[in-house]
């Protein structure tokens, strides 16, 4: 192993005991280190970084900005150990940051999102989709936690499920409404009965009593908002606008009940598992309803329009 080789190995340890995964790190970072030696350079200098950053050459500034961002990291920290380290400038290559327009999935549109889930086949299919689209869209979980559940994550005679490998390896509860865990039994009724032997410890898994794979979750996702009508060529609904939906509904019942926002939505956003309420505080900007209802509240407390 390479001296260089060897930091990249440290570096990561160092970062992963803060919590962060870092695989899509590793791997850049590996390729690289590669990169590094190929050129028989033994440190890190900037036009070797920049040039290693536009591979592809046809992939876009912010892919090429993302590349270099994961050296620029650990070019700081190889700084601390080598002097002769070069630590790349930002702002290299011109970057925009565009947030996906979320689509906000009304309860109608649940409703029918579930009932064509529902006339998947195989049965088992069906009542997976069924049930994990339900769990995101009154919980507001992240696909990838509902996918990673195990069956000993979700608790249903207390009604909690508890998800072990959030963002940053968190770990959090997540309490569920009665008739949200009446749901989850009965469809885990329907998975022993269909599967009783799976090959997976998952609590949502495949008709083959595998773990869920998520690009075939999207997939099926996009199938059935096609079928309803609600995809088009300029609408594009995610799963993770279920969440999102979410969120908002939330924010929305607040708002019309004349709770303080500011004041509870530290516990939304524990609840969604964001790593600070500045994150949950983007639903505000993002849903033209909440800043309808805000504008009328300001109106009656000082008087009406002038």
């Amino acid at each position: 192993m390479s001296a260089l080789a060897a930091h990249v190995k440290e570096y990561l340890a160092l970062r992963r005991s803060f919590g962060f995964t870092l695989e899509r790190e590793e791997q850049l970072l590996g390729q690289f280190i590669a990169y590094l030696q190929s050129a028989g350079a033994e440190h890190l200098r900037n036009e070797l970084a920049i040039a290693w950053a536009k591979l592809p050459f046809q992939a876009s500034p912010n892919h090429w900005a993302a590349r270099l961002g994961v050296v620029r990291r650990f070019a700081v920290y190889l700084a601390t150990i080598d002097p002769a380290t070069q630590v790349p400038p930002s702002g290299v290559f011109p970057t925009t940051r565009r947030r996906p327009v979320p689509y906000l999935f009304c309860e109608r549109d649940i409703e029918a999102v579930l009932q064509a889930a529902r006339g998947l086949a195989p049965p088992l299919r069906a009542a997976t989709h069924e049930a994990m689209f339900g769990l995101l869209a009154v919980s507001g979980m992240r696909i990838g936690e509902a996918i990673g559940l195990a069956r000993g994550d979700v608790d249903l005679d207390q009604g909690v499920i508890t998800i072990r490998h959030a963002k940053f390896d968190r770990t959090r509860l997540v309490p569920l409404h009665e008739s949200t865990t009446a749901a989850l039994c009965a469809y885990a009724a329907t998975r022993d009965r269909l599967r009783p032997r799976p090959s997976a410890d998952v609590f949502f898994c495949s008709s083959v009593g595998t773990a869920l794979q998520r690009s075939r979750v999207d997939k099926t996702f996009r199938q059935i908002t096609t079928a309803l009508g609600l995809r088009n060529e300029t609408v594009h609904p995610r799963v993770h606008d279920l969440r999102h939906g979410f969120a908002v509904r939330t924010l929305l019942a607040w708002q019309r009940r004349g709770v303080s926002i500011d004041r509870h939505l530290a516990t939304l956003s524990g609840y969604l598992g964001h790593v600070a309420p500045a994150d949950t505080y983007w639903y505000l900007s993002a849903v033209p309803e909440l800043m309808e209802l805000a504008a009328s509240r300001l109106e009656v407390r000082f008087g009406g329009p002038r």
